[in-house]
Formats: structure tokens, C-alpha cells, sequence
């Protein structure tokens, strides 16, 4: 969308050699729900009831303000457990359409289509601070699984709804399926960072112009890619937004460690 400015940020997949422990960076591929064109990148959805229109008027939505940023996941997570991975989700890809059930963590054999991963941020405020220390306790996840579920009411500490933002990310771990064994080897894949599998996180700042989104989340036909609300962009022109190499080192071959990290 044109008015969208935002800044959207998740971890990057690599792959951890079964047998010399060296590290290759797993690329991303389109979503295939998405428009033809699409080259890569994370599918973010704002929705405004968790994928569903019908509950405006009981729970109207309140667009963010300007400053606003929060994260989702952590990456010093050792375990599934707690809240720190509410929301997060795997799914094992037979084809880059068909999706299996969600996962709390990787999948443990070789997927035939990639690795699909979803980040479902909290979508309640506090009303008041439009950050915190640990970028996370201004905001209140009412969510009980993965999914794009219908969340209940906010709670009376965090009482204000907004919009769900959702991360998609489709990382083609194909090229990787003949270099490990299932059944004898150690599920291969960590992320960025954390080097554990566990620590799969997001950022997100906001950074949509004027009352775009509020708008948005006012109209019920605002729903996937439709609405005539806010400015849609071409998918050639949305192609050109991509950040450029500023580091100059070698994150796309084989690697001894995981960059950044000595």
C-alpha cells in the first residue's frame, strides 16, 4: 500500500550443517496466495478481528500512532514454553499453496515445499506508552493458538483493540532436503542470533501516513488485499523498496559462524 511506511523486521533462517557445523543463509520465496510478480519478502496482514470483519461495532479497531513499535517472540527463547512464543507458528509446505497443521517449532523431517512461519503480534494497548523497555509489556496477547482465530475482548490493563499485524514468511528450505537425515540427524534449521531453533522473533514500527490505516480498519470491505480506501501499489513498483547491502560481509555462502556473531 503507498501510504504504508512502516518498518517490518524477522529473523533469518539458516541452515546448520549436520556434519562440520557451517551455516548457509535459507532464502525466501513468495507467498504463492499472494499477487504473480510478488519477488520474496515477509506478507504482512493488518486485519481487524483476526481475519474476520464482523465484530466492528462491538470492538472497534484503533489505528497506532505515530512512534508506535512493539516485537513478538524473543530471541534468548531455549523452549516453546511460555509466553514469549504465543503466536508463533510453522507449518510444513507439500507445495508452496498447501500448508500442513501449525507447529510450535521446526518441522522435523525435510518439507517437500519450504517452511511457512507466521508471526502473530499482540493486538492490545495499554492506551498509554507507545513503546516499553522490553518493546513488549505495552501490548497484551489475547491469543490461545496460531491461528487467525477470532481473539476475545481485551483486557481491562491493556483495554484498547488494534489492528492484528501478521507476518508470513515462506523460506525455501528445499535446497537443504538431501543434506540431512530425518532419522538420524538433529532437526538442522536455527535462526539468526540465537543459533538454539527456539528464538524466532519479529519487530515492527509504525509508519503509515495520516489516518491511512485508521481508515482502513474503519471500512468492513477492507478485507486481504481489497480496499478502496487507501492506495494500492503495483507489484512492480513494490519490488523497488529493498534494502541494500551495508555491511559488505558474506551472508550467502557457506559460513563458519553466524554473522555478527564471532
Amino acid at each position: 500500500m503507498s501510504e504504508d511506511f512502516s518498518n517490518y523486521w524477522t529473523a533469518v533462517m539458516y541452515f546448520k550443517h549436520p556434519t562440520n557445523g557451517s551455516y548457509h543463509r535459507v532464502p525466501v520465496i513468495h507467498n504463492a496466495c499472494l499477487a504473480n510478480g510478488t519477488s520474496g519478502g515477509i506478507t504482512v496482514y493488518y486485519t481487524q478481528h483476526d481475519f474476520t470483519t464482523d465484530n466492528l461495532t462491538m470492538q472497534p479497531i484503533t489505528a497506532f500512532k505515530p512512534g508506535f513499535r512493539m516485537t513478538v517472540g524473543s530471541p534468548t527463547s531455549n523452549s516453546t514454553d511460555g509466553t514469549n512464543h504465543v503466536g508463533l507458528t510453522y507449518q510444513c509446505l507439500t507445495t508452496l499453496i498447501d500448508r500442513g497443521p501449525e507447529m510450535e517449532d521446526f518441522p522435523t523431517r525435510p518439507c517437500v515445499g519450504g517452511v511457512f512461519v507466521s508471526h502473530h503480534f499482540p493486538a492490545c494497548w495499554d492506551g498509554k506508552n507507545l513503546d516499553s523497555p522490553d518493546h513488549q509489556s505495552h501490548m497484551f496477547n489475547t491469543m490461545v493458538r496460531g491461528g487467525f482465530d477470532n481473539a476475545p475482548p481485551c483486557p481491562a490493563s491493556h483495554p484498547v483493540r488494534m489492528p492484528q499485524v501478521t507476518y508470513e514468511t515462506v523460506w525455501d528450505t528445499t535446497q537443504f532436503n538431501n543434506l540431512w537425515n530425518s532419522t538420524t540427524d538433529a532437526q538442522p534449521f536455527v535462526w539468526s542470533f540465537e543459533g538454539s531453533g527456539y528464538g524466532t522473533h519479529a519487530d515492527y514500527m509504525f509508519g503509515w501516513k495520516g489516518d491511512a490505516l485508521q481508515r482502513a480498519m474503519d471500512t468492513p470491505e477492507c478485507f486481504y488485499d481489497g480496499c478502496g480506501s487507501i492506495t494500492k501499489q503495483d507489484m512492480s513498483v513494490a519490488n523497488q523498496c529493498s534494502v541494500k547491502d551495508m555491511v559488505g560481509e558474506n551472508i550467502d555462502g557457506w559460513v563458519s559462524h553466524l554473522p555478527g556473531r564471532a
